[in-house]
């Protein structure tokens, strides 16, 4: 049964204010708990490791598929490996967030490894959310690796946030790209207090047409440390852009490694970049509003991240 704690971290992490009507499966410290699954969308348990099979079928419209993940006990160090077939010509929305709740003064850790097949001409829009939050001591540690094969024709959004609670995060992200397929990578991060986090995104625009559009923006508080990685490669005609803003304040530090390698000779590579602090004009005009500077600074960072 799910108490209200674990309610309260299913809507922060996968939006399930409520059990949704679609496909879902619920991991709790480590076991499974709750699972749903519908005539389009299959859910199998792994026989050989932890994790799940979510199955899609081709043509399926308008269906989403939740997999939370939450940890709300110390000492855990939880493995899981997820693979997702989506069907051809499918339209679906994937929601897989994780959230910890720590009160003790050991570390919790949660490491997802997603393995994609999108199969030829379907959409995804994949919604990945990190949390973390607790009293005690002991420190909050997410660690996912996505790794997608999109075919010909297919386009994937993905959404990967973490706003605050996450002491130490490594999100590493893997996407190949077929003829004409297409991927949105839109990336929002926020770390304070003494928290750091490394992002690595690679993308392979492999097939003739692909595309890929890359957008990182992230904010650094206190003594927080960011470091982003960026690798665009372009093996065939293609166009890909990666822009990646941050903002830095207190005494924070941010790295960011950006590489676009053309390996074609009508492959079109952007990458922009900018790390700064919130500008004084900004903040003067919103206090002259009736704003506290703390508020105002709120006000910024809030529509920055949106």
């Amino acid at each position: 049964m799910l108490n209200l704690l674990d309610k309260s971290m299913l809507a922060k992490v996968a939006d399930m204010h409520e059990i949704p009507q679609g496909a879902f499966n619920i991991r709790k410290n480590g076991q499974g708990v709750e699972r749903r699954t519908t005539d389009n969308i299959n859910i199998l348990t792994k026989t050989d490791k932890p994790g799940i099979d979510i199955i899609v079928k081709p043509y399926t419209k308008g269906e989403s598929v939740h997999i939370p993940v939450i940890l709300t006990e110390e000492s855990l160090n939880d493995l899981v490996y997820n693979s997702f077939e989506i069907g051809a010509y499918s339209d679906v929305v994937v929601v897989a967030g994780c959230g910890i709740h720590n009160d003790g003064c050991s570390k919790s850790q949660h490491d997802g490894i997603h393995t994609f097949n999108v199969r030829k001409g379907a959409k995804m829009r994949y919604v990945e959310k990190h949390y973390g939050e607790g009293a005690g001591t002991g420190g909050r540690v997410l660690n996912p690796k996505t790794i997608l094969d999109v075919e010909e024709g297919a386009t994937v959004e993905l959404e990967l946030v973490q706003i605050k609670g996450v002491d130490s995060t490594k999100r590493d992200t893997e996407v190949r790209l077929a003829k004409n397929a297409k991927v949105i990578i839109t990336e929002r991060l926020l770390t304070d207090k003494e928290q750091s986090a490394e992002s690595k995104i690679i993308v392979e625009l492999n097939g003739e047409g692909s595309s890929a559009q890359i957008i990182s923006r992230s904010v650094a508080q206190d003594h927080s440390k960011q470091d982003f990685y960026f690798d665009l490669i372009g093996r065939s005609a293609s166009r890909g852009h990666v822009q990646c803003d941050a903002i830095i304040m207190h005494d924070a530090k941010v790295y960011s490694t950006p590489r676009i390698a053309a390996e074609h000779s009508e492959a079109q590579l952007v990458h922009e970049a900018a790390i700064g602090r919130i500008e004084s004009e900004q903040l003067i005009k919103l206090m002259s509003m009736g704003l506290s500077e703390k508020e105002a600074e709120d006000t910024i960072l809030k529509g920055f991240l949106k």
